[in-house]
């Protein structure tokens, strides 16, 4: 228990990316495997390869959500009873939702499977980029258990103190997928279905050592007899309803993305979306590092109802996201073209499409933070709803709005603006209910 110690320092900038910085580099890390993917597969497959990569994204993105749910919102349960003083209570809650994990990963796989070729059946693609997406999706749903276990074992190995092997762990982890990707790419020559399976086992290296840290019963998360309580799993996720939602709905844009493009230029359009979305996803891996490093803060400090903290961390967190979202605004339009042709050659089609796609999507930079921590606040905060409806407001509501309307009025040039758009139509929604709920938890 003297892992503890932890919530009891400062609320420092030192102190809290002791917290953030393992969840930063696991994100990223997170992000790199899909971005390593993509590199791999347009050089040394094709853009059709790539743009397949992303056609595969609804389904896999189905996965992430209920991964998502269960780690965040199973994040903010255990730890809020861990602020509480009931430790005992809180680790058999947590051996019982990492069974849940493995049960409905199971689950998860077998939907993955039979929606695959329903969802690949709606796309105008050629008879290349659908062989391409099948052999894709159909190897990574192999690894479902371990991706969901990743997640969760990242989250709790921090929140239990344990950020340096979760850091590790995610280093390790992109490693495997990058060296992989080299040996089952390039030399053994097994395309988009080697991409897969390299991501996969990258994702495995943390499940694997969650299971031995969490063996151990002096850690401050251990496994111990499961209490099978369901008012458990229920609360978990609806906390983490709001993260399930930003998945899930991910997903559905993403496929209403790639019908819009393929209706203006093409499968090259579909291709070029990849790679921006790959920018917009890097950057906002910093953010959601960042939030799931504090979430457990958030959480210890609401459960030990000590307001000062909770509120002097809420308020550097701002601070400090404003700083990320400037910066990575500027570096983002600086490299565009150095950024795409590492894709797409100048001379290829889609090059040109991406950079100016790019140049205009990079505006989204400047909100996608604040919007993320808003969600995430409140999911450790115990609000599922609140989180849920800044979520699904960001990341459906007014993104299909904006997909809608905007390349009505300005073609091409509209898809590029729905991104930004969106994202700072929820940061309006966000700023009132953070004055809404200021009082109420004291931040």
């Amino acid at each position: 228990m003297e892992n503890q110690i932890i919530y009891q320092k400062p609320i420092t900038l030192k102190n809290i990316m002791k917290f953030a910085l393992p969840t930063i580099a696991m994100s990223l890390f997170m992000s790199f495997y899909t971005m390593v993917d993509g590199l791999f597969v347009s050089n040394l497959v094709g853009t059709n390869a790539l743009s397949a990569v992303n056609l595969s994204a609804p389904v896999i993105s189905l996965v992430t959500a209920v991964s998502t749910m269960l780690a965040t919102g199973g994040s903010a349960v255990i730890m809020k009873k861990m602020g509480e003083k009931k430790g005992r209570e809180a680790n058999r809650n947590f051996t019982f939702l990492i069974i849940v994990n493995i049960v409905v990963g199971i689950v998860m796989c077998v939907i993955g499977y039979t929606c695959m070729n329903l969802v690949f059946s709606c796309m105008n693609v050629s008879t290349e980029v659908l062989r391409y997406s099948q052999d894709y999706l159909g190897h990574y749903l192999i690894f479902t258990i371990p991706i969901l276990l990743m997640n969760n074992f990242s989250l709790y190995l921090i929140a239990s103190g344990k950020s340096s092997i979760s850091f590790i762990c995610s280093i390790a982890g992109g490693f495997v997928n990058i060296i992989l990707d080299y040996v089952f790419i390039k030399i053994a020559g097994m395309g988009t279905s080697g991409a897969a399976i390299a991501t996969g086992l990258g994702y495995s290296v943390t499940t694997v050592v969650g299971f031995v840290v969490f063996a151990n019963k002096n850690n401050l998360l251990h496994f111990e007899k499961p209490a099978y309580d369901l008012s458990v799993l229920k609360k978990a996720m609806s906390n983490g309803c709001s993260e399930m939602a930003t998945a899930l709905v991910t997903g559905i844009t993403t496929l209403i993305f790639n019908w819009t493009m393929l209706k203006y230029v093409g499968e090259n359009g579909v291709a070029a979306i990849t790679i921006i979305m790959y920018v917009l996803m890097f950057v906002s891996s910093l953010f959601s590092g960042y939030t799931y490093g504090v979430a457990p803060m958030i959480s210890y400090y609401y459960g030990e109802q000590n307001h000062e903290k909770l509120k002097r961390l809420v308020r550097k967190s701002l601070k400090i996201i404003a700083a990320i979202s400037v910066v990575s605004l500027t570096v983002s339009l600086v490299i565009t073209k150095p950024l795409v042709a590492v894709f797409a050659r100048p001379d290829n089609p889609v090059f040109d499409l991406a950079v100016t796609g790019n140049r205009i999507c990079s505006l989204a930079l400047l909100f996608i933070g604040f919007n993320i921590f808003a969600s995430g606040m409140f999911t450790a905060l115990n609000n599922g709803i609140i989180s849920a409806v800044l979520a699904f407001s960001r990341s459906f509501v007014f993104m299909i709005i904006c997909l809608v309307l905007l390349p009505f009025l300005f073609g091409i040039t509209g898809v590029w603006l729905a991104t930004p758009a969106a994202e700072l139509l929820a940061v309006g929604l966000a700023c009132c209910m953070f004055i809404k709920y200021k009082s109420k938890y004291k931040i």
